[in-house]
């Protein structure tokens, strides 16, 4: 298949251009990235196909010969994935689009958003990303002089924070680590942006004295966040990431589910969704005897292939 029969619309958004990507790196066939830009009209919920949201240079990118097949993700790409399906091409979109759902040949939409059942519509736990089995067996062995030193069971500890905040309470950062220090050996962390430099110092005060590695958001060494995913025996997870609670979903252990406050309703009900499929628990609740990995990714890829590029 010819690298411009796949287009990927890539929003600037990194956790919503990966859903698309995710999807299209599973199908295991060329694709063209189309990064999108916006200009001052993106902010218009445009109720019809149109390009009228991109910046000139992303709006110069979309030209014929047009796509066989398009896959996106976020309300903002919407406009332009129908647009494309216009001139023929076959609309697979992640997310709720916030217009036109029926015009899209498949929309994939997460369980937690309580979707309507239609013939367009494939509901998944959580949300497509670009973790994949391969990508965690070469974190595995890239990461293996660090974390395989760790003493076992191994805790992925994934810290976040509130969605609009200034940071997370370092109170409760604390008390997620020393949680997550009781579970296992040793804990390998990892903080964002969100959680903010005094939540981070007090998990490094609150590990002290158990095994451990973290990594601080703005360090000059790499994430080893694929590498935690791949050596984890168990994974705890803030509540306030899609993306982190998804990619946990790709680990074989317990997923536990850490309120780092300020959360509104459609994060509780991810998490709810979660707990109800037997796939995560909360923190401090009992957590599930045993689990597979679950690959949602891989689902929705061979779900695409089969209707349209069969």
């Amino acid at each position: 298949m010819a690298e411009d029969a796949i287009w990927v619309l890539a929003d600037p958004r990194a956790g919503t251009a990966a859903q698309a990507l995710g999807v299209a790196e599973r199908l295991g066939r060329p694709f063209r990235t189309i990064d999108l830009a916006w200009g001052p009209l993106a902010r218009v919920p445009w109720p019809w196909p149109t390009l009228m949201g991109l910046a000139p240079a992303a709006r110069a990118m979309i030209a014929p010969p047009w796509p066989r097949l398009v896959v996106s993700a976020g309300r903002r790409s919407a406009p332009v994935a129908l647009w494309l399906g216009r001139r023929g091409a076959r609309t697979v979109h992640c997310m709720r689009p916030g217009f036109g759902a029926a015009g899209f040949d498949l929309l994939v939409l997460g369980r937690h958003d309580a979707p309507a059942a239609a013939p367009n519509i494939l509901p998944i736990l959580g949300a497509t990303h670009r973790i994949s089995p391969a990508i965690l067996a070469a974190a595995r062995a890239a990461w293996a002089p660090l974390l395989g030193a760790l003493p076992g069971p191994r805790i992925a500890l994934l810290v976040g924070g509130p969605v609009r905040g200034e940071g997370m309470d370092p109170a409760v950062a604390a008390l997620i680590a020393r949680e997550a220090a009781s579970l296992g050996g040793s804990v390998m962390a990892t903080a964002s942006r969100r959680t903010g430099a005094a939540a981070t110092h007090a998990m490094a005060e609150a590990l002290r004295g158990t095994p451990h590695h973290l990594h601080a958001w703005g360090d000059a060494a790499p994430n080893p966040y694929r590498g935690l995913l791949a050596w984890a025996d168990a994974v705890v997870v803030t509540g306030d990431s899609v993306s982190m609670l998804s990619e946990a979903l790709m680990t074989p252990g317990p997923v536990l589910i850490a309120d780092p406050g300020g959360l509104g309703p459609r994060h509780h009900a991810l998490h709810e969704s979660l707990v109800a499929a037997g796939e995560a628990a909360m923190l401090g609740a009992p957590a599930p005897a045993s689990r597979a990995p679950r690959d949602e990714t891989a689902r929705v890829a061979a779900e695409v292939a089969r209707r349209f590029l069969g």
